[in-house]
């Protein structure tokens, strides 16, 4: 790293080894905030478009002649087919079915789901043949779930479970951006966000090579006498991928510096407890890596400002 008075007069750090030392006892344990557990939103903007479908579809709770009935509802609402992906919480309306693989073959059977206005015969028996196998209308018949709506919102919120790890990075780069805003109004500097090399030519006439074309940086920001290229990350677990972050970061800071460019690489989260190791070859080797502790006490703005 390049170390200078700012980590004395801010960390009260006197050498690089103080400075990860801080680095790695001020790791924050967690980012997350209210809107981190479910997005609302979505789910509800979700469920509201197949509403009337599943509506329709609670007509089959408690039926004993199920399937019959599924048939007939079917004949008179083929749209509800489109729904059946996601009572099995599925998104796609595509399924290639492993039907027989004895006798040294494998038998595979389509079934698709695309809204349709109408539907033949044989696509009403794939249907019901889809739904029956994958046990979705026993559940309906014995009342296990009573009420198809309420069951569908349940599996919307549990779909968008998925979302948490994307939502954690998006907080993460929340934050620095509160933090870089205020920098960038202190100072009358300009910054910009998901930085690309053409966003940043078209915008500030900076030319900017990328070492792949899918190169998107999380800020951009613009000094009197500097460009500062700013990427984050949270990591609450540890894992692969941390150690080949780290890795990827050592070759961009040469690949920018080698154009006068300038990068800071802000990450924090406990899962680089485990990773100790590759982080303080990156932390040695980059100019800067802050974490958020680092960033609030007023450092990232002085490392800008006088363009360290």
């Amino acid at each position: 790293m390049k170390f200078n008075y700012l980590f004395q007069e801010y960390l009260n750090c006197s050498d690089e080894s103080e400075v990860f030392q801080y680095f790695k006892n001020t790791l924050t344990d967690s980012i997350t905030g209210w809107d981190y557990f479910v997005n609302w939103q979505k789910v509800l903007n979700k469920f509201r478009e197949v509403e009337l479908h599943l509506n329709t579809l609670n007509y089959l709770v408690g039926k004993e002649d199920i399937e019959n009935q599924f048939r007939n509802l079917l004949q008179q609402s083929p749209q509800i087919s489109s729904v059946i992906p996601v009572l099995i919480a599925c998104r796609t309306s595509n399924f290639q079915i492993l039907t027989d693989y004895t006798n040294n073959n494998f038998v595979y059977k389509s079934f698709n789901f695309k809204n349709k206005i109408t539907l033949s015969p044989t696509d009403i028996d794939d249907i019901v043949e889809f739904t029956k196998n994958t046990g979705v209308l026993e559940l309906f018949k014995n009342k296990t779930i009573k009420s198809i709506p309420d069951y569908v919102l349940g599996i919307e919120v549990g779909l968008d479970t998925n979302g948490r790890k994307n939502r954690g990075g998006t907080t993460m780069e929340t934050i620095v951006e509160s933090l870089i805003t205020t920098i960038c109004q202190e100072h009358n500097f300009i910054f910009m966000t998901q930085a690309t090399s053409d966003k940043i030519k078209k915008q500030w006439n900076i030319d900017v090579q990328v070492d792949k074309s899918s190169r998107r940086f999380d800020f951009a920001v613009k000094s009197q006498n500097n460009l500062y290229l700013i990427e984050t990350n949270f990591y609450g677990g540890g894992g692969s991928k941390l150690k080949a972050t780290a890795g990827e970061y050592k070759s961009l800071f040469d690949f920018l510096s080698r154009q006068g460019h300038r990068f800071i690489w802000v990450t924090d989260g406990l899962g680089w407890k485990s990773t100790l190791r590759p982080l303080e070859e990156t932390f040695r080797y980059i100019d800067y890596t802050v974490n958020l502790n680092m960033v609030v006490s007023g450092l990232l703005g002085d490392l800008i400002t006088q363009n360290l």
